[in-house]
């Protein structure tokens, strides 16, 4: 059985500390923590029905030959050198293979986190919600002093 966008953004958004943005025009980004306190981004879907890969994900080395070996599975555009594979379609994965990947991808991103960053994701919610606001201010008003 296959995935498709809206069961792949369920299921990444109920592991831990896993965000989401909209970037690069109809793009899901999903980092593992924020990216205002250094949060890294972990897999990536397409929304857009342009032809174009419908899915990238951080693979790991370990992984990657393998993987693109599949029918459907594509070195990801930008992203092949850092060992991330692209899903020409949905079925180009077994479902339960492709949220093992999708929970390894983000266990792999989580360890090569910055201690200060993995500081604030083990905060009590209310704790980090209000560091994350804080990081968020500050990198605001840097932009708006550096565009001066």
């Amino acid at each position: 059985m296959r995935m498709d966008a809206e069961q792949v953004r369920e299921f990444l958004l109920k592991l831990p500390h896993v965000e989401e943005t909209m970037q690069w025009g109809a793009n899901l980004v999903f980092w593992v923590g924020d990216k205002a306190i250094g949060g890294k981004m972990f897999a990536l879907v397409n929304l857009d029905e342009d032809g174009k890969a419908v899915m990238s994900f951080h693979a790991g080395p370990e992984r990657y030959a393998d993987l693109v070996e599949n029918e459907g599975v594509l070195p990801a555009p930008y992203f092949a050198r850092i060992y991330w594979i692209a899903l020409e379609r949905w079925d180009a994965l077994p479902r339960r293979e492709l949220q093992e990947l999708l929970t390894h991808a983000r266990d792999h991103v989580y360890e090569k986190l910055p201690k200060r960053t993995k500081d604030v994701l083990a905060m009590p919610p209310t704790a980090r919600k209000k560091s994350i606001a804080e990081r968020r201010k500050l990198l605001a008003s840097r932009e708006i002093s550096q565009s001066r």
